[in-house]
């Protein structure tokens, strides 16, 4: 059974959880990030915050909640492609304590109907590290396709990686819905 999730609007209570998950390397990992960081400083991880509330950044990012209202990560759209009616999908839970439990993928379809029905897009994709195996499993449970594979793709820990490349479409997802 799917656990029940509640995406809400980031706020700056949500700070200390960022901060604290931002410098914990398993969290972090399959996270694509600046060579600079992590860590962040509470700061940095503040006006990233802000950025997020106000949109300035492009991203529409929901801090994702436990039906008890435990703050376990976030769930976001990004580089919006307006002609062509598609975003990016990115998602992390950063409490380790919630992870393989269902929550990500609660929070992903919640983020897809906020994508599809609200949004009006017609295409939701993202990029997964080839070796994050529970993500990728997943993403096809959901219903997400794979488009391929994006040759040394990501920079990690000095050495670049492959990573896939996976999408929805809006008629798959009245399908599956």
């Amino acid at each position: 059974m799917i656990p029940k999730v509640i995406l809400r609007d980031l706020i700056l209570d949500d700070l200390e959880d960022r901060y604290k998950w931002s410098l914990d390397k398993e969290v972090t990992k399959h996270l694509s990030i600046p060579k600079k960081y992590p860590p962040f400083t509470r700061e940095e991880t503040k006006v990233w915050i802000k950025m997020c509330i106000d949109r300035t950044n492009g991203y529409l990012q929901k801090a994702i909640l436990t039906e008890d209202n435990v703050h376990i990560g976030w769930v976001d759209l990004k580089n919006f492609d307006d002609v062509n009616s598609n975003a990016e999908l990115g998602i992390t839970i950063g409490n380790k304590e919630f992870w393989g439990k269902g929550y990500g993928a609660a929070a992903i379809k919640a983020m897809l109907q906020i994508g599809f029905v609200e949004l009006k897009l017609n295409k939701i994709w993202l990029r997964v590290d080839y070796d994050n195996e529970n993500a990728i499993k997943c993403y096809t449970r959901i219903g997400f396709i794979s488009e391929g594979i994006l040759r040394e793709d990501r920079f990690r820990h000095g050495e670049y990686i492959d990573r896939l490349r996976f999408s929805i479409l809006l008629k798959d997802f009245k399908e599956i819905r």
